[in-house]
């Protein structure tokens, strides 16, 4: 059981720091150009693939996109059923 505690807290932190990856992506977007620099392109490569699934949704209202903001929400919500599922299992 420690191991699967262990893989869990490993995950959720990968999560977290994912999670701050997207957020700072989405600011980028306030500053012209920081897409095309060396970090832009770099957090483009890492967080375009994950975005791209929930871009196909229409999630775009008056000019805004809040693909990001979903994409975080679903990740924050697959984190909270395996820590349901997890508790679970050791209970």
């Amino acid at each position: 059981m420690n191991l699967l505690i262990t893989l869990f807290n490993v995950l959720n932190r990968l999560v977290y720091l994912y999670t701050i990856l997207l957020v700072v992506y989405a600011l980028m977007s306030w500053f012209p150009g920081a897409y095309q620099s060396r970090f832009g392109q770099l957090l483009g490569r890492i967080c375009e693939p994950f975005l791209n699934l929930f871009r196909r949704l229409p999630l775009q209202f008056a000019g805004i996109d809040f693909s990001i903001m979903v994409a975080i929400l679903a990740l924050n919500i697959v984190m909270e059923v395996l820590q349901k599922i997890l508790i679970n299992l050791i209970y």
